[in-house]
């Protein structure tokens, strides 16, 4: 029986030992220092974040953030389109007016190009614009006997339109008459007798189309009212015989008061 080597006698070591503290099977002194790690962005990760993370800090923060401005506006309306076009005509016809001097001192040009686009703007307002955006539409008719009327037309109510579009609409409606009376005063004090008639002319044109919405609204309610009074408490009119109707026709006459 042979006499058997030792162990460690037969390992070749893997790196001759040098001074120094042992760290494991290796000197550290046999170790190159390690390289510092810079982390840089690349294409790749910036992109990547810019989905993800990164993107984020792009956002909101709130609801009421995101949907503010004149974007959000847009985005929150129901009819976009007519909500631009009602604005554009309006804008359109005042910076026209208000510039025409920096660009022509042709007046009759300048006041056919207003007078255009205040008839445009009319137009829109009153059988696009109203009719979109808040279910309103009014015109004069004359009947067989000469006798002119207005008449009203209104949405179904329980079709309601959009918040937004109808406050938009009401605002343009009775801010920019305000702007013209402006102009009017304007123009009278620095004695600009030339441009009165057009700005009386707007005044014409935008109280026309407050006063016929602001009926067709009023006449909207009240219709409304009518048939909520005539179907739900019509009914007590066969309830209690005379008692009954009395209570019916208050509560209608309320109603109405109310609405109208």
């Amino acid at each position: 029986m042979s006499v058997a080597q030792p162990l460690l006698a037969t390992i070749e070591p893997d790196e001759p030992a040098l001074g120094g503290t042992i760290d494991g099977a290796r000197p550290k002194s046999a170790r190159p220092p390690p390289e510092p790690i810079v982390l840089t962005p690349t294409n790749r990760s910036t992109s990547n974040s810019g989905n993800s993370r990164g993107g984020q800090g792009q956002m909101a923060t709130t609801e009421g953030d995101a949907e503010s401005g004149i974007a959000g506006i847009f985005r929150q309306s129901a009819h976009p389109l007519a909500l631009f076009f009602l604005y554009f005509f309006k804008l359109a016809a005042i910076l026209v007016y208000i510039l025409y001097g920096w660009f022509t001192d042709n007046y009759v040009l300048s006041t056919v190009g207003v007078v255009i686009l205040l008839a445009m703007d009319f137009w829109n307002s009153r059988n696009v614009a109203g009719r979109t955006l808040v279910g309103l539409r009014f015109w004069n008719q004359v009947d067989e006997d000469g006798e002119s009327y207005w008449v009203f037309e209104s949405r179904d109510p329980s079709r309601p339109a959009n918040p937004i579009d109808s406050k938009m609409f009401w605002i343009a409606l009775y801010v920019f008459p305000l702007l013209w009376a402006a102009l009017l005063i304007v123009a009278i004090l620095k004695l600009g007798f030339t441009s009165v008639p057009i700005v009386i002319l707007a005044l014409v044109f935008n109280v026309t189309n407050v006063i016929g919405f602001t009926y067709a609204d009023r006449d909207a309610k009240q219709r409304w009212a009518n048939n909520l009074a005539g179907g739900s408490w019509g009914a007590l009119g066969g309830l209690g015989g005379i008692g009954g109707q009395l209570v019916a026709g208050a509560v209608k006459r309320g109603v109405g008061k109310v609405f109208g």
